[in-house]
């Protein structure tokens, strides 16, 4: 299974909020440790929070710098994981034809997201699940990046039941002289850049869709 992670979900989040619920413990404690004239107070909770935020970013750059990059070919999915269930995702057609811009190239690509119905938990049940907001852009071998016409974030964000599916065209205007052309789909959302795991971290490979024609 190739998915979006090297570090299981569930795990990350909880780390997360731990990381954050940790610090804002560390400010309460702060205010009520110089409010009540305890500097050693003040002094030991942040070195616990020193200790906490140096070992979390450790993981974060670790799972990271173990991480490598991944080229899937048509048909392959990309697993994202929405913490008790996976959304499958996967480029299913590729299009190509003259842009209504020239010299420009204009890519018709057919993406299919899939409900992936023997990953949920026993307690989420058949309820629609609303896909966490994802990008899709094309990245050539030279590193240029080319956004699709329209909002693709709106376009992922379809509302679908297990073992459901749906297809998303996407419409990317590409120079001609662009090589090595792959497709990037991800989450947009800010919190995933400090997941441990995610690839959207620092360092982190991510794992790309082949155009292959």
């Amino acid at each position: 299974m190739y998915t979006n992670m090297n570090f299981p979900a569930p795990l990350a989040v909880l780390g997360f909020l731990a990381l954050f619920g940790g610090l804002l413990v560390a400010v309460l404690l702060t205010i009520l440790g110089l409010f009540v004239g305890k500097p050693r107070l003040v002094s030991w909770t942040w070195r616990i929070a020193a200790i906490a935020g140096f070992t979390y970013l450790l993981l974060l750059l670790g799972f990271s710098v173990v991480s490598r990059e991944r080229l899937l070919h048509k048909g392959q999915e990309k697993y994202f994981c929405e913490v008790d269930c996976h959304l499958a995702y996967s480029l299913v057609d590729v299009k190509t034809g003259p842009s209504p811009m020239p010299p420009l190239t204009e890519y018709r690509l057919t993406v299919r997201t899939r409900f992936d119905e023997k990953t949920i938990s026993e307690q989420r049940g058949h309820g629609p699940l609303t896909p966490n907001p994802r990008m899709a852009r094309l990245i050539d071998s030279s590193g240029r990046q080319y956004l699709p016409a329209g909002n693709s974030e709106l376009s992922f964000n379809t509302s679908l039941r297990p073992g459901e599916t749906y297809d998303v065209n996407l419409i990317f205007d590409v120079p001609a002289d662009a090589k090595g052309l792959k497709l990037l789909i991800t989450s947009s959302d800010w919190q995933e850049r400090l997941l441990i795991g995610d690839e959207n971290t620092l360092l982190h490979g991510r794992t790309y869709f082949a155009l292959s024609i």
